[in-house]
Formats: structure tokens, sequence, C-alpha cells
């Protein structure tokens, strides 16, 4: 399932921020899944979420304007590292932060090595998730 959501309001905490971002959740877990909507919305102009890592490599081709993809590792059908490494061999450009739940040692490094450019363990802290956006977008 693919669903978009437009923001079309501005929350007044971001007002004076003119970048708005499109993002893509690419997360099989409904509860984290609008946990992390959740919190990106004071920086999104567009939501796309989507199950699958499948999904998630067929939205990113479809808009190649996303500028920013949460990819939760542990999907049904692909699992993050594999849509990333897809994703890769068409957009080196867009924002890919790896989310897990299992926080294993050496997830960080696979991410990386994947073709994420961060990653974050689950659960997600707010304050740690808007550090990151702020840091590769500038907000």
């Amino acid at each position: 399932m693919i669903e978009a959501i437009n923001q079309e309001s501005e929350p007044l905490e971001m007002a004076n921020n003119p970048r708005k971002l499109k993002i893509l959740i690419a997360e099989d877990d409904e509860v984290s899944e609008l946990l992390i909507d959740l919190t990106v919305q004071a920086f999104a102009k567009e939501i796309i979420k989507v199950q699958t890592g499948i999904d998630a490599v067929e939205t990113c081709r479809n808009n190649p304007d996303i500028d920013l993809i949460l990819m939760d590792i542990r999907m049904p059908e692909m699992n993050g590292y594999n849509a990333t490494k897809q994703i890769r061999e068409f957009n080196k450009n867009v924002i890919i932060i790896a989310q897990t739940a299992y926080g294993l040692s050496g997830d960080r490094e696979k991410s990386i090595q994947s073709g994420c450019n961060d990653y974050l363990a689950k659960p997600i802290m707010k304050e740690e998730l808007e550090t990151l956006i702020r840091t590769y977008f500038g907000q």
C-alpha cells in the first residue's frame, strides 16, 4: 500500500523555514510509521508511506524529487539494505536514513555500506531524528 499526504498548512514553529521536504517513510510497523510521521510533519511538504522494500524502490523511481527516505531495515518482500542498494543505482543524491528496532552491532556499518547516509536505532527519539534532518538539510 502506498499513501501520500500533502502538507498544506505550515506549523508555526517552522514558519520561517523556506524549504519543505518530500519524505518517503518505508516502514511496515504501523506504530513506528505513525511516530515517524508525527516527527517529520514539521519538515514536510509531502509524506509518502510504503510498507515494503519493493514499494520503496518503485516509489523512488516514480518520484525522483524525494529529498529524504526513512528506511526500515527489516521489511517484507525486500529488506531495507537491498532496497537502498537498488535506489542508489538510479539515485545517488537522496538522503537515506536507516532505522532498525534490533540495534545489533554492525547494523550501522552495514547500513552505511549498503548506501545509507545515516542510521537510527528504534525506538526513534524525536530529537535525534530532527537533528539528523537539520544536519542534512540545514533546517
